[in-house]
């Protein structure tokens, strides 16, 4: 580990190099001096839930507001602007992933789906449909990085955790390949076979099966196996090693720290399994390892103001999707008063915790709409950071730079998510969908069964009143702006397997062949 940590220090050195003469390249100027140019952490949490979190996104403080312990992001909300209305550009991980790397829309980008094998469609099956041909590789070398820009700008760029962007056996799983100076256990699999030293973090050791075949052992952690180490903690503790070797070497950082947790498997966190003893084991196992990321939080906060640079510091906290829902087949709604959660069409599938700390910034909240992809221009701008015109051309994020400090200067803006896939089983809020937001008014379109479903997220975050089949007129003119946003980013509809063809964009006429006078359907409470 020694040895390693030394070749990262003189790969942030070379790159030092290297990243002067591609700044010129990227029709850079001057680039700032260390001392003034800020540190950028950005910390990604997998498939952590807008109710998550002590800390209250909603109008209210809610029972889930009161199960977690997470007081490190009570404190960074203390410091920084939260963000009621931050969404991920989908519902499920590895699309979400590459939208921030880009700052392009994953239906632009061709990847709408999570990512492991390169050839291999990773949705699920349905009677009727399939998806349409997507990239399945994910994200590889030829797409501009964050991590390139910002290397390119002089930082020490900085993986730790889980990538999930390019799949296994391809160029693109390694995140040194995306403009990272150094990877720490990052790889092409999303989710850790353990958390647990004690397992190698591998499922094979977890299971007691031969090693070598399965692709979730997590990598380059060897100095940890045998030990009684939980790996939200390791990766912290490597991530805290990689900002000294850049500040050794007087080099500001980006540090994207995706952590596995609290991603599936639930494996409980030793260290605060004995704070829950009202939940159940499997709740409980949830709720320390929620815990045990805010840790880490406040360890990352506490490092950085040791070494008298959290004034320099922008801190990102957000997640890739929704949280998940009805854990263990539970019928509890994981994600109240949003409905649903991870991979659904719904707002648990895709609404996200989201607080941005800038140097010099207060407590706010803004209303603010915003989503995964706008991150990649908001750091951009905020390290002074130039993107070349191709890029700009093709980036779907919009910076919110202009919303800290609780400022909501946008307050009508059209957002959008597309995922031609089946997730898993079939069901309501799981199948195939396009969606978009203007306003507070949320159309879905799902093509299993070519229907409509509008609601007034206003006065209905929990989506029970379908305003649909009252409000046609709404229903044509919000179809046309998604017709638009779908041409626009070169969305692909699913492929129905009858006559191997693409379905038509969503259409109202269609819709209406198949509705009756009945009234607005009421969805029972989950």
């Amino acid at each position: 580990m020694k040895q390693q940590q030394r070749l990262n220090t003189a790969l942030c050195t070379i790159f030092l190099t290297v990243a002067t003469v591609s700044s010129n390249m990227l029709g850079q100027n001057s680039r700032p001096e260390a001392e003034t140019q800020p540190n950028v952490v950005f910390f990604l949490v997998d498939d952590m839930g807008w109710q998550d979190t002590s800390v209250p996104f909603h109008t209210e403080t809610t029972d889930f507001n009161k199960r977690y312990r997470t007081p490190n992001m009570e404190r960074l909300a203390e410091q920084g602007t939260l963000y009621t209305n931050a969404y991920a550009s989908c519902p499920v991980c590895t699309p979400t992933r590459v939208s921030i790397m880009t700052g392009q829309h994953p239906a632009r980008l061709g990847i709408t789906n999570w990512t492991l094998h390169a050839h291999r469609d990773s949705s699920a099956g349905h009677d009727r449909l399939r998806s349409p041909a997507w990239n399945t590789q994910g994200l590889q070398p030829d797409a501009l990085t964050l991590a390139e820009l910002l290397q390119a700008n002089g930082y020490c760029t900085i993986h730790a955790g889980k990538a999930h962007w390019g799949a296994l056996d391809t160029p693109g799983a390694d995140p040194l390949n995306h403009g990272f100076d150094i990877n720490i256990a990052g790889h092409a699999a999303g989710a850790p076979g353990s958390y647990y030293g004690t397992d190698n973090f591998s499922d094979e050791v977890r299971r007691g099966k031969p090693q070598g075949n399965s692709p979730w052992p997590v990598p380059g952690l060897d100095a940890y196996h045998g030990q009684e180490v939980y790996l939200t903690e390791v990766l912290t503790k490597e991530s805290i090693k990689a900002i000294d070797d850049a500040i050794a070497v007087n080099k500001p950082f980006f540090l994207h720290l995706g952590h596995y947790a609290v991603h599936t498997p639930i494996m409980a966190d030793p260290s605060f399994i004995d704070h829950y003893p009202e939940l159940s084991k499997r709740e409980a196992a949830y709720a320390s390892m929620v815990e045990g990321v805010d840790q880490s939080l406040g360890q990352l906060m506490d490092a950085l103001d040791e070494r008298g640079i959290l004034d320099n510091t922008i801190i990102i906290f957000t997640s890739d999707n929704g949280g998940l829902s009805g854990r263990a087949g539970a019928s509890e709604n994981h994600n109240a008063p949003l409905r649903h959660g991870k991979g659904f069409a719904y707002e648990g599938g895709v609404r996200i915790p989201q607080i941005i700390s800038v140097p010099g910034s207060q407590s706010s909240r803004t209303d603010r709409v915003t989503v995964s992809q706008d991150l990649f221009p908001t750091i951009l701008q905020m390290t002074n950071t130039e993107i070349p015109i191709e890029a700009a051309n093709q980036m779907d994020g919009h910076s919110i730079v202009d919303s800290l400090d609780g400022k909501n200067p946008d307050a009508y803006r059209v957002v959008g998510w597309h995922y031609p896939h089946q997730w898993t089983q079939p069901g309501p809020g799981l199948q195939a969908f396009t969606s978009i937001r203007a306003g507070n008014e949320k159309l879905i379109y799902f093509y299993g069964d070519e229907q409509f479903e509008l609601y007034d997220l206003e006065d209905d975050i929990s989506e029970k009143n379908n305003l649909a089949s009252a409000q046609p007129h709404r229903v044509e003119e919000l179809s046309q702006l998604m017709r638009h946003w779908m041409r626009q980013t070169g969305a692909k509809t699913p492929i129905n397997k009858e006559t191997n063809q693409p379905l038509s964009l969503p259409s109202l006429h269609a819709w209406s062949s198949q509705q009756s006078n009945s009234d607005p359907m009421l969805i029972e409470d989950e």
